[in-house]
């Protein structure tokens, strides 16, 4: 019997090393900060990583990378997968690493890895948290206050459409799935249900039962928290800090059937658009954030204008940001006249500037 062999798909393939030199310096920047690479071309499309040594884990700051689309899919998605890891700079036989070594101590490499399908120009894959900065620093990765890490970018590349004329092959119709017997809701009753649950998570004083194996499926930070060289990798029981139980509860459920019915409620769907959000944002989600901040778009207030945009600006949002600044800037007057406009002052006083450019605009 003869075997035949074809593609199904393709893909690009780049590694980069990113030297960060000033270590010292970078770790005064805000948790919002990051620190751009130089454009990088990888499978037809253009790529940024970002730098932040200041990622905020279970109270400790990270030293952490993330990957930005830059060119706007030509299709419905870009799947890419983005790995990272810390490398050792010299030689040191007193410590038996060579250069251009991985890093490892005593849990294991330094690395981590990720996938992401991206929708949409600027669209930015979840956090890739390496290891904790006072970590990095006791296991003598920092050298002449700099310290190296290697970056690859894998980008699934676009096959040629087949001539169905030639091969004249005949592509039966898929089933629709019947009844409520779908993936989705197979793993909301999952979840209901608490069956064969492998951890409690504790929010807020409220305890949810779910499955390490779906989490980290779903969120780079779970990964990186029950897979990773982080203390919960044996943990049958995590605390979850800064959280109110409900978002918690709604953004558990989106991780097991991609549906927030919280959105859709009438009297407080904005505002817990703009707590999911955040969430969506620590945890990697970026699905779900652009589920929040299409809702946020939509439901643009004058009482709610200010905080929102806040949000934007601290969780980079840009379409948001801009449908925020749009808003404010043709009701002025009033959003001026709110504590959230106060606030926003405080908070976030470069935003200023945007807004004085949109009330010139429009007065143009």
């Amino acid at each position: 019997m003869g075997v035949s062999f074809s593609n199904l798909t393709d893909a690009a393939c780049a590694v980069h090393q990113f030297k960060i030199n000033g270590y010292s310096a970078t770790k005064s920047m805000a948790r919002t900060d990051t620190l751009p690479s130089k454009r990088l071309a990888v499978g037809g499309y253009e790529w940024v990583v970002h730098y932040t040594p200041s990622l905020v884990v279970d109270g400790g700051y990270w030293i952490a990378f993330r990957l930005v689309l830059l060119s706007a899919p030509r299709r419905n998605d870009v799947k890419a997968a983005f790995r990272c890891r810390l490398l050792y700079t010299s030689s040191n036989s007193y410590y038996g690493h060579e250069r251009g070594a991985c890093v490892r101590d005593s849990i294991g490499n330094v690395e981590g890895q990720m996938s992401h399908a991206f929708k949409r120009a600027k669209e930015s894959s979840g956090w890739i948290p390496l290891r904790k900065r006072n970590d990095v620093e006791a296991a003598r990765v920092i050298e002449n206050d700099s310290f190296t890490a290697e970056c690859t970018i894998t980008v699934v590349t676009e096959l040629p459409e087949p001539d169905t004329a030639k091969t004249n092959v005949v592509r039966p119709p898929i089933p629709p799935l019947s009844g409520l017997h779908s993936l989705h809701h197979d793993l909301g009753e999952l979840l209901s249900k608490a069956t064969g649950f492998d951890v409690v998570l504790v929010v807020s004083g409220e305890t949810f039962a779910a499955h390490k194996a779906i989490l980290a499926s779903r969120s780079p930070v779970f990964m990186a928290q029950f897979f990773g060289p982080m203390k919960e990798t044996h943990s049958q029981r995590v605390e979850i800090m800064d959280m109110e139980a409900p978002i918690f509860g709604a953004m558990l459920r989106f991780m097991y059937t991609d549906m927030v019915p919280e959105l859709e409620r009438q009297e407080d769907g904005t505002i817990i658009a703009q707590h999911l959000l955040a969430a969506a944002d620590r945890y990697g989600l970026d699905t779900l954030k652009s589920m929040c901040e299409d809702k946020l778009c939509g439901g643009t207030r004058v009482e709610t204008a200010a905080t929102t945009l806040a949000l934007a600006e601290q969780h980079g949002c840009p379409k948001l940001k801009a449908r925020c600044v749009e808003f404010i800037a043709a009701n002025l007057d009033d959003v001026m006249a709110t504590e959230s406009y106060k606030h926003l002052m405080t908070s976030s006083p470069l935003v200023l500037n945007d807004l004085l450019r949109a009330v010139r605009g429009r007065k143009n």
